[in-house]
Formats: C-alpha cells, structure tokens, sequence
C-alpha cells in the first residue's frame, strides 16, 4: 500500500518537474488565433516542494522509519 502512494507520488513529482522545465521555457505562447497561457510557475514549484516532503516521508515508511514527530516536554517539581 505504502509503496504504491511512494510510487504514484514519484510520478506526479516527475510530472511536476517536466511541467516547471516547459514553464521556464516560455509561459505564454500563440497558435494561430488562440492564446495559451501555462500555469502559475509559483504554484508549481510549491507542489514540487509538498510533494518531495511527502515522497521523503513515505521513503521513511518504507524503510521503517515511523513519522516524524515532535515533542515538547514542560519539566515541572511537585
């Protein structure tokens, strides 16, 4: 189960990659009479960055690493 989501979020990551590379390359072209505009370059790069964090975490999973996880402890004297 887990391998499967690692392997699909590597896909949409790659997906995310190839998508960054053609908005770098130009972000509105003209065919004819249409007028074409790729998505927001900024919004991309923010679900390449969501998604390399979920891909590490399922990567952490599948090594057997749980979650990170974060505690805060408050050391009282009774």
């Amino acid at each position: 189960m887990i391998n499967d989501r690692l392997e699909k979020a590597k896909a949409r990551l790659d997906a995310y990659y190839e998508a960054e590379l053609a908005a770098l390359s130009g972000q509105e072209y003209q065919m004819g009479s249409r007028r074409l505009t790729r998505a927001d370059l900024a919004e991309i790069r923010q679900a390449i960055k969501d998604l390399e964090n979920q891909v590490e975490q399922l990567q952490a999973m599948v090594n057997g690493q749980g979650p990170r996880k974060s505690y805060r402890i408050t050391p009282r004297d009774l």
